[in-house]
């Protein structure tokens, strides 16, 4: 009887550990074989839905896109340490690297990085190691009204360089009370729009530098500051030939409905504002940030990206090779890439679909096959960016309500003492 119930008790004992054991293989398995994409731009966020689900039907695997509405940094940081993390992210530079140390596994041999079609905006981790890749490329540059041009008496064709440019800004802006409409739409330092001169404007004096001194795998410790002067000559032009006066660019203007409606000829622009402008601007095209550098008539856009594909580090080996497999799907399938073309524009990928509507892009493809140079993204390598950035918005903005030496000297340092300020407290982390 007492054998009985040991042998009872040992049964039972064995049952539960069984059980448990499957109960946790389950769990186990249920986060082997999954993709989970937290996306970046809520505008793909419909197709990438329908992706997803045709994806998951297909091959049996459970595939979950999930956007954030805002605060996308901050999202990421909580669902990385949630029960069932994000398999792949999105980064928008080194300085993302840097700070997700620890969460970003290695891309370097994986099928995606085979398929790329360009190495040059690959990041890189201390180790140069590739741990981040572009999903898409874009590009970014002056966009122009043609018909504006020609109703001043002039054409795209005659701009080609700072002085060209200068020439036919100025006289637009002097003569915007009877023409009807002036040189560059404005654009505000502060608010959601100061990036526009904090990082792609910037951008003038570290691609320049970037070009002339080796391409940068990772951040520089520090810059030169040699072609600060081009970025001043182009500012200036800007803020002091817009629709507002630069004292005046703090807040509530909108650029984009400014160039839409009519009320400028030139605006800074992006890839991704082609289809916006578009609806009103049909033909219009865009020009290099010309900034009086020696040749720089044989400069073309700036192209690169701010969306980064990486993967967790975290994820098991299942997961990782499922993840992997949905990003070739996505960049080699017919349909799929198609698809993101349609939203994205051109794919750095070899498999994927080719055709683009978005004439910024075919600009920018348009200027390299005549043997122009593309300006590299240098700007995505600010250190600390956030703070950066901060700290010359607030110099330029100091400097736009009174354009003396003296601002403008603060406004040097920022970018170029803030750069090294920047390295060296994101190293000390």
């Amino acid at each position: 009887m007492k054998v009985k119930r040991i042998l009872a008790v040992v049964l039972a004992a064995a049952m539960l550990f069984s059980l448990a054991s499957c109960s946790n293989w389950d769990k186990i398995n249920s986060k082997k074989a999954y993709v989970y994409w937290l996306n970046f731009k809520p505008e793909l966020d419909g197709i990438l839905q329908e992706l997803a689900a045709r994806y998951s039907k297909k091959k049996g695997i459970s595939v979950t896109v999930k956007t954030p509405e805002s605060d996308y940094k901050s999202t990421l940081a909580e669902e990385l340490n949630s029960d069932t993390p994000p398999t792949m992210f999105v980064l928008s530079g080194q300085d993302d690297v840097n700070r997700l140390s620890g969460h970003i596994a290695e891309l370097g041999k994986t099928d995606i990085s085979k398929l790329l079609n360009t190495e040059d905006f690959n990041l890189f981790n201390e180790n140069n190691s590739v741990v981040a890749i572009p999903y898409c490329q874009e590009c970014f540059g002056i966009a122009v009204n043609p018909d504006y041009l020609e109703l001043a008496g002039h054409s795209v064709e005659e701009i080609k360089d700072f002085d060209s440019l200068k020439t036919v800004a100025e006289e637009i802006h002097g003569n915007a009370s009877w023409l009807g409409f002036d040189a560059f739409a404005a654009v505000d330092i502060g608010g959601d729009s100061s990036w526009k001169y904090t990082a792609h404007l910037a951008n003038v004096d570290y691609a320049y530098e970037m070009r002339r001194t080796y391409e940068w795998e990772r951040t520089p410790a520090s810059l030169t500051g040699e072609y600060m002067d081009n970025y001043k000559k182009l500012y200036d032009l800007i803020v002091n030939n817009a629709t507002a006066k630069a004292s005046e660019l703090t807040g509530g203007h909108d650029g984009l409905r400014e160039f839409k409606d009519g009320k400028a000829a030139f605006y800074l622009a992006g890839s991704w504002e082609f289809a916006s402008i578009a609806e009103k601007i049909p033909n219009a095209v865009m020009i290099p940030y010309y900034c009086g550098v020696d040749g720089e008539e044989k400069a073309g856009l700036c192209v690169g990206t701010e969306n980064y594909w990486a993967i967790n580090e975290n994820i098991s080996v299942e997961s990782n090779k499922a993840t992997v497999d949905f990003m070739v799907w996505l960049v080699s399938n017919k349909d799929a890439s198609a698809a993101l073309v349609k939203e994205l524009g051109p794919l750095p990928y070899t498999k994927a679909a080719k055709t683009s509507e978005n004439t910024f892009l075919n600009n920018a493809k348009a200027y390299e096959e005549n043997g122009c140079y593309s300006l590299m993204w240098a700007f995505r390598f600010q250190p600390d960016s956030e703070n950066y950035r901060a700290a010359l918005r607030e110099a330029l903005a100091a400097y736009n309500a009174d354009q003396s030496d003296q601002n403008w000297q603060q406004v040097r340092e920022a970018m170029i003492d803030g750069w090294m300020k920047g390295y060296i407290s994101e190293n000390e982390k």
